[in-house]
């Protein structure tokens, strides 16, 4: 009898974990993990400026076009510009212009009374 309920145990549980732990392995040839807490893969800079929620995991595609002081940038996408704080250390080995497009991944800053921007967290070109 203890057999047979060890052995009912083990299989509810290969049923009921390893398709979603499969599944998860191969999250990041598709996608990676959408649940709660998850960075939206398809940001823009519109919806961020729309709806800013502080602290947000971002990844956006597009161009910084121009520096405004310290680590402070403009960033576009296309929908709008967003500033963004870049440190040095963040930027690729390889020198970007205003033409280069590159993706930036970071987390939304919305203080209170401040301008929305991007804390970003690594810049990598597009090839």
């Amino acid at each position: 009898m203890k057999k047979v309920l060890i052995t009912a145990f083990v299989l509810a549980i290969s049923t009921t974990f390893v398709p979603a732990f499969a599944q998860f392995q191969g999250a990041s040839s598709s996608g990676g993990f959408t649940g709660p807490g998850a960075a939206k893969r398809t940001n823009t800079v519109a919806d961020i400026l729309k709806n800013p929620i502080d602290d947000q995991r971002v990844t956006l595609q597009g161009k910084v076009i121009r520096h405004i002081g310290g680590d402070k940038y403009m960033f576009t996408d296309g929908t709008g510009e967003i500033r963004v704080d870049i440190d040095d250390h963040q930027f690729p080995p390889q020198p970007i212009n205003e033409k280069t497009t590159v993706v930036i991944m970071g987390e939304v800053d919305s203080d209170f009374m401040q301008h929305v921007e991007i804390d970003v967290k690594s810049v990598r070109i597009v090839q």
